[in-house]
């Protein structure tokens, strides 16, 4: 089930008789920089989480290097 011409054409109309002519362009610039607010927020959600993921993997490699450091001692000693 896909829309067609005519419920597009439907729904144009039925916005332009809710908001006015006036007032669509401002909706519209409103919703441009929401999508580009929304894409920022993204972006940098996904840097940091990035971050994260790298700064976990270095303290578990660096955990599980001087548990090895401390199990060769304890087979020295």
């Amino acid at each position: 089930m896909s829309i067609g011409f005519t419920e597009i054409f439907l729904i144009l109309v039925v916005i332009l008789l809710l908001f006015g002519s006036k007032r669509i362009p401002e909706l519209a610039k409103a919703m441009g920089r929401a999508a580009y607010e929304f894409k920022n927020a993204k972006e940098t959600l996904k840097k940091e989480a990035q971050e994260l993921a790298e700064n976990a993997q270095k303290a578990a490699e660096a955990e599980s290097n001087a548990d090895t450091k401390s199990e060769s001692e304890v087979t020295l000693k």
